[in-house]
This record gives structure tokens, sequence and C-alpha cells, in this order.
């Protein structure tokens, strides 16, 4: 039953297989006779730098024995030929064997803790008979695609005779090429024979890009009789040591490839192989990219045969062998220079999680949060863009420093934040342009760089700000973004942008928002307030929201910074004082200088009129006997003036009357109290004023009937519809003027009619 049970359990719970961590060379090869190094990785945790290395050989049965540990046990078979040296700074331990033998083949592991569990990596290592040994051949070993130059000596009594080189093949020679110019199919275009000279008894024979084909055995000759000089050379083609890399996953690598200066015109490529399969072009030269790696990789050229490939944003099925070369079509053939490495991603890794894909909408913003090394929390931190060129390129936009690529100003920010390691990018205004892939990079620990693709999608910014403003210099000045309800539990805030980041400005808010359809309950508006501004407050600005140490959206404003001309300040501070004011302050004048004494306001009115209107300078050829009619006129126009007054009384009572029913005029902030019942009932103060007057008086005095309503006509018209009413200001403007003309026309009709009729 319990074994049912187990059964059943197993089936619904599959087993778990764990990649283990512990990383070195599948296969090693090696000649009796010499040595061999061997490098195992693991995680560089605190752990597992203090934890047992071992290196143990692999019975029939599965059973491992330990030949040597890092605890000091060395087994009989491995004392004074072995030893295991630990690097826990790097997180790597090596196992070094000297004058192997053909006993030595077999499998192997190396790990961490005890052999029998799975903290460990299988090697093997096979180790075969020197050429040496099997012939009395001088051994050239070279390694596949390289250049060799083999050496033949000859006596002095064939120095005239042909060279040449052959190649055998079981009891047969075939000639590869001799010193009559004559040179294999296989070999040609890549093989010449050098003869130095008569003194010299050594031709030699230099092949270029070796294949594995060409390994084998070859006789020298000089001669062609029974007396020709001959030897025997072993050419020992071998394929390239793949060098082992242990990185972690989402870590970056960097493959440094050397294929010297022969080769340094022709095209380079990176090529990645997979269970023996194929090795599939990654990169090249001739522009190629794999769309597995597109937007991670780089290739930076250098001199003499030398360049680098640089992978970012390492994924699980990154893992493998990698080989560079130099081929005219950019891709791998036999015989042309190569370099091998084997990567191992490690899946433990100690590189947060990001996302590898942004998303933001025109015109909206992006935040990307950039990984780096804690330990480098001082080097200067980078924000690149990948270009699709053809080798690759990322120019930086922004560093920490300070700089900004000027066509990313008031749109590009790095911040320090959240720190940790971990600094934030923030872009905003995105165009379709901005599409494309982003990498963080720092001066540090390149092995952190990671990488990010930027989609720019359709729709709406989140928070509203008005597009770019101006500010009036030494005046007050505010800026408000809106934000929609999603951000309510977000803090909010208003930063000045410069090329060393975003300094945060203190702020206001002004409750809820009325720029969003739904949530206005949840939405808010938040200010920036500038009490003075000044020159050095113009540039861009930013609104944002944060949750805790990581920061969300953005919108920027750019804000100009103006001062008014003269003229139009001069202008502003006149039209300041409002029209009200100005109204009021004539009426009031006109009322005083009536109260006071109407007799000098009855004769200034006189005189000002005789002179030719107000403001009219005095005429000084006028006759000295003038001042007799004036005096006349004084005293004839003593009555009507105290008529006038009793008006002016009357307007006051009415003014006192109405304090309630006030209509407020505000002009540019200034404020005045004109009572508007005084300008609506402007007609009945016009009959008072001209009370005691006859009719043909009114309609001698003004001009006709048109002119002015009689008081008959005022009672009929205040019985109609009332009219629309009329603005303040031309109410006030209206009953002024008509007070003047009353006034005037009175004093001229007085002067007309001369002192006799007075």
């Amino acid at each position: 039953m319990s074994r049912l049970f187990l059964a059943c359990l197993l089936a619904v719970f599959p087993a778990v297989s764990m990649k283990s961590p512990i990383f070195g060379p599948e296969e090693v090869t090696s000649v009796e006779g010499r040595s061999v190094s061997i490098t195992c990785y693991y995680p560089a945790t605190s752990v597992n730098r203090h934890t047992r290395k071992y290196w143990c050989r692999q019975g029939a049965k599965g059973r491992c024995t330990t030949l040597i540990s890092s605890e000091g046990y060395v087994s009989d078979d491995y004392v004074g030929r072995a030893n295991l040296t630990n690097f826990p700074e790097s997180g790597t331990f090596v196992v070094d064997i000297s004058h192997l033998t053909r006993n030595d083949s077999g499998r192997y592991k190396c790990g961490l803790g005890i052999s029998s569990r799975g903290l460990n990596f299988d090697v093997s290592l096979e180790v075969s008979q020197d050429p040496a040994q099997a012939s009395d051949a001088h051994i050239y070993p070279v390694d596949v695609g390289r250049t060799v130059t083999i050496n033949c000596p000859f006596t002095s009594a064939n120095s005239q005779k042909r060279k040449s080189l052959c190649k055998k093949t079981g009891q047969d020679c075939f000639l590869i090429i001799d010193s009559t110019g004559y040179v294999s199919g296989s070999y040609t275009g890549r093989i010449r024979l050098n003869i130095a000279g008569t003194n010299t008894l050594v031709f030699s024979v230099v092949i270029n890009r070796v294949p594995l084909s060409d390994s084998g055995m070859y006789v020298c000759q000089a001669g062609d009789d029974a007396k020709a000089d001959k030897s025997n050379v072993y050419l020992q083609v071998l394929e390239p040591e793949p060098e082992l890399v242990y990185r972690d996953l989402r870590s970056s690598v960097t493959f440094d490839c050397s294929l010297g200066p022969e080769v340094a015109d022709t095209a380079k490529f990176l090529c990645q192989q997979k269970n023996g399969e194929a090795c599939n072009v990654v990169i090249n030269t001739l522009g190629k990219k794999a769309q597995d790696f597109q937007g991670r990789i780089l290739f930076l050229p250098k001199d003499n045969g030398v360049f680098s490939v640089h992978i970012a944003s390492l994924r699980k099925e990154d893992a493998g062998r990698y080989v560079c070369g130099a081929q005219p079509e950019g891709q791998p053939e036999e015989g042309w220079p190569v370099q091998a490495w084997e990567l191992f991603v490690n899946e433990e890794t100690a590189i947060p999680a990001s996302p590898s894909v942004v998303k933001g909408v025109k015109g909206g913003s992006v935040t990307v949060s950039c990984p780096y090394n804690p330990k480098d929390a001082n080097s200067a931190k980078y924000w690149c863009r990948w270009e699709e060129t053809q080798n690759g390129r990322c120019p930086r936009l922004v560093q920490s420093k300070g700089l900004v690529k000027e066509q990313y100003k008031g749109r590009l920010a790095l911040l320090a934040e959240p720190g940790n390691g971990t600094y934030t990018v923030i872009l905003n205004q995105l165009t379709d342009q901005d599409t494309g892939f982003y990498w963080c990079v720092t001066d540090g620990d390149t092995s952190w760089t990671s990488t990010v693709q930027l989609k720019v999608v359709e729709g709406e910014p989140s928070l509203k700000v008005p597009k770019n403003v101006t500010a009036w210099l030494g005046e007050a000045f505010k800026l408000s973004c809106h934000f929609p309800c999603k951000f309510y539990s977000f803090e909010k805030y208003w930063c000045k942008w410069s090329n060393e980041g975003c300094s945060p400005l203190p702020t206001q808010n002004d409750g809820p928002s009325q720029a969003f359809v739904s949530c206005d309950q949840n939405s808010q508006i938040v200010s920036l307030n500038l009490d003075t501004v000044t020159k050095e407050d113009e540039g861009w600005y930013w609104c944002g929201v944060k949750e805790g140490p990581r920061y969300g959206e953005t919108a920027a404003v750019y804000v100009a910074v103006e001062s008014r001309a003269k003229g139009s300040q001069d202008a502003k501070q006149v039209n300041a004082a409002p029209a009200g004011a100005a109204i009021e302050s004539r009426a009031g004048e006109i009322q005083n200088k009536a109260l006071l004494d109407p007799r000098l306001f009855v004769e200034e009115i006189a005189v000002k009129d005789a002179a030719g209107g107000p403001g009219a300078p005095a005429d000084p050829g006028r006759p000295a006997g003038h001042s007799g009619s004036s005096k006349v006129l004084v005293s004839t126009l003593v009555p009507l003036a105290l008529v006038l007054a009793a008006g002016v009384v009357a307007i006051g009572v009415l003014r006192a009357r109405h304090r309630k029913n006030v209509d407020r005029i505000s002009i540019r902030s200034y404020r005045t109290d004109i009572s508007m019942s005084d300008f609506e009932n402007s007609r009945d103060f016009e009959g008072r004023d001209n009370m005691g007057a006859s009719p043909e008086a009114q309609e001698t005095s003004l001009g006709g009937k048109d002119e002015f309503a009689t008081a008959t006509e005022d009672t009929v018209e205040s019985k109609e519809p009332k009219k629309a009413k009329r603005s303040s200001k031309e109410e006030a403007d209206e009953a002024f003027t008509t007070f003047l003309l009353q006034a005037k026309n009175l004093a001229s009709t007085t002067t007309q009619d001369g002192p006799t009729e007075a």
C-alpha cells in the first residue's frame, strides 16, 4: 500500500532535477610524460569558500574515490605529482597532475563537500602515447588554423639538388611541395618552400591555416638518389583547448579573441556550438547577428587581428561552447585560425531580476532599474543605447558624473536611488524614435552589465501638466500637476532637472483634480510655487510619483523666465488702478469742491470754459475789464451753484442708502466699490440737476430734446420694461459726463445772457 502511495506521489510530483553549480572541463587530453592543469568553478559564497574541495576517480560501480582534497589528503598514487589549490576570491580551485601515464586515463569528478553528493562536475581525462616515442620523428605541434614552419636539414653534397616534402600515408609518401615549384592541390595557396642560401644547410616549409587533416608523418628530402638526405617530422594539429568561463545568470561575459596579424584584414566571427552540433554564427564583422542575441551583443575590434565580443544579460540557454575565428565569409571553416571558450551559466545568481522589456506611451515616461555590484557604489555609472550597426555599438546617453547627451537634455536623468546595488534611469517625453535596446554599465565589475528593451506604444500619459510656460521675473509663479486616482497612495513630487539628476522641490497639495473623467475623489493636484521668480528658475521641471524608494511615471514641462518690457510695466502700474476707483476719485473731487466753496467751483468751470475749455492756458491779452463781468457772473451763478451742491449731496445720501447693493469691480488684483444704484438712477439725477428750469431753457441749453430727457419723459420711461443693465464702468462714465455737461451749459447760458439779464 505504501509503495502504491509513493508511486502516486511521484506521478503527481515528478522529481526535480537541479543543475549542479560546479563547473569544469568536460574533456582533457594530454600525452605521456606531460602534465595537465584542471580548473573547477563554484559559486563564490561565504560557505563555498571554506567548504572541502576534492578530486576523485569514478569506479565501475559509480563510486568516486578521493585522490586529493583541500584538507591535505593525497592518495598514494598522487604523492609527489599532484596538488589542489583553492582560490576563494575567484570561486575556483585547480588540480595539477604531472608525469602522466596512460593509466591516468579515465572518468573523474571535481566537487565540493562530500564526494557522494551532487555538488560536482564530471571530467574525462585521456592520456595518449607520445608520437616522439613511437618513432624518431621530430614533432611539430600546432593549433588548428595556425601557421607552422618545418625545418629540414641536409648535407652539402645535396645542396644543389631538389628539395621536397611529402606526407606518408601507409607505405606511400605523397609529394606535397618541391623546389621546382610543384604544389599539391589541397595545399595550393597556403604552403611555400624557402631556401635561405647556398651556405645554409637547411630548407624550410611553411604551412598556413593548418586544418586537422594536415596531422600526420612527413618526410623532408634533399636529392633523388640513394644518397639523398631524409628526415621524418610529425605534424600534430591540435584542436583549441576551450578556456573555461564561469558566469552568473543575468550577468555579462567578454570573449577576448587573438588570431594573429596574418588575418588582421580578414572577416571575424563568433559562433556558438551546443551538443556537438554545427557552430552557429552569433555575430560577425559583415553585419550578421543572431536574433537571440539582438540588442545584447557588441563586437569590439582592435589591432593585429585582436577583437572582443561582449554579451550582456546572460540566459540559461547561452551556456555552451563559443568559437571565434577569421574567415573571408565570416563563418567557421576548417583551416582558419580559431579560439574557443566553454561558458557555464550559474543559475544561483546574486544579480537581481529586472524586466527585460519596459513599455511607455507616446509623450509619457519609463523608469529602468539598473543593477550594479554593491562593492562598486562609488564607481561611475552609465546608460547607453545599443545601435544596430555592422559591429554594434553603444554610445553613452547619460552618466552619473553629469554628462547628458544634448538631444536628451530635460528628458533623461540618472539617479543614485535606491542604492545598495541598484540605480535608476528615467526617460520621459517618449517618441517612436526612442524604441530600442539600452544598456546599464558601470566602471566597476563589468559582469553586472545588463540590457533592457524599450517599446513605445499608443496611449495617453497618466500625469497631466501644462506645456511649456513662461514665468515673469520678480513675480510669483505656480505650476500644477494632475495625478490620476491610480496614484492616490503614491508619493508625489516636483523636482528641477539638471545634468546631475533632478533636485526635489517643496510642493503643496491643491486637492482633487477635475482633469480626469472617473475617480475624481482620488485624483489630486500637486503644485510647485515660486514666490519671486529669478533667472535661475528657468529650466526643466518634472513632476512624478514614487512608491518607497522606487520611482514611477514622470512628466516634464519647460519654464521660461522673461522680464516684462519697461513700457508694459508702467502700463501695468497705471492700469492697476481700477476703473471704479478712478470714477469715484473724480466724483469725490467734484463733490468736495462743490461742498467746500460752490462759488469757487462754478467760477472755475466758467473760467475754464471762457479760456477755451479745461486745461487751456490763460490768455495774457485778455482785457482787464473782463474781470468786472466775471464778478457779476459769480454773483449770478451762486444760486445755481447751491442747486448743484444740493444735487451732489443727494448723490452722497443715495450712495450711503444703497451701500448693501454694491458691485465689486476687480482689475489686476485692485478692488473698489461702486454703488450701481447711483448710476441706475442717473436719469433722475439729470432731471433734478435742472429743477426750476423751463423746458425751453433745457432745450436751448443742451441743444434739443433728443439730447436730454425731461422729468415727464423720465416718469414714462420708468414704467417701461427695464432695459439690459449696463456695466458699472459705462454707467459711471455716463453719469460723470452728464454732470459736467450740465455744469458747463449752466455757466455758458449765464455768460451769453450777460450781466444785465442776470
